[in-house]
């Protein structure tokens, strides 16, 4: 099994599950013409994280790392029409680039787009009275996860999930020798998940057209 096999096994079930979707494809095309990299969330994925957020009747979304507005236009979708996603994007092309890929979808109302290093927006949010969210997606930079995943429990409510993607790293996660500070930083989140008396928690690995990987998924007590 390799990434060939992974990719059409992913190929086949996205061809027979994800409907062709114009305003999907123009978000990738112009995330890569502008340069971003290619951290977006698998389409099946996206359809998870969908999925997940309308089972979980969110009403209230916050994702911590925006990018192109890809996996935003996922969630988004899963919102009624007077929902809100707050969407958490340090850089500022970044931000740009998602916000018209955002409006391209006609899902501009539902989402607020706010740029910035995310542990600031996340304490600006607390300050400012906001209401806690329904579901958290949690897909920045990896090192900073704990940190992410304190400042969203403030955020939250009991009942509320929260999906942390890319925290498998190939294998690193586990491999005691290997001191890549973006594997450090996601032991450190698992600690802080495992230490947390009002977090039920679990993780699946998952492999595909973007190779081998996983994410974790949480509930707040309640």
């Amino acid at each position: 099994m390799d990434l060939r096999t992974w990719t059409a096994v992913d190929r086949y079930f996205g061809d027979a599950f994800l409907p062709p979707d114009p305003v999907l494809e123009a978000a990738l095309r112009d995330s890569e013409r502008a340069g971003l990299p290619p951290h977006h969330v698998a389409p099946l994925q996206g359809r998870l994280l969908q999925m997940l957020a309308t089972v979980q009747g969110a009403r209230r979304i916050l994702e911590i790392g925006t990018l192109g507005g890809y996996s935003t236009i996922w969630l988004a979708r899963a919102l009624p029409a007077d929902g809100v996603l707050v969407s958490l994007e340090l850089n500022p092309a970044h931000a740009a680039v998602a916000q018209a890929n955002v409006a391209r979808a006609g899902l501009a109302a539902r989402v607020d787009i706010r740029v910035g290093p995310a542990l600031g927006s996340l304490a600006a949010l607390a300050r400012g009275g906001a209401a806690p969210f329904d579901f958290v997606f949690i897909d920045a930079d990896k090192a900073s996860n704990a940190d992410y995943l304190e400042g969203a429990l403030v955020l939250s409510r009991p009942g509320t999930l929260i999906l942390a993607d890319n925290v498998v790293r190939g294998g690193a996660v586990a491999d005691p020798a290997c001191t890549d500070p973006v594997a450090l930083g996601i032991r450190r989140f698992a600690r802080a998940i495992a230490g947390h008396p009002e977090l039920t928690a679990t993780a699946l690995q998952t492999v595909d057209g973007k190779g081998y990987d996983g994410f974790a998924l949480l509930r707040v007590a309640g």
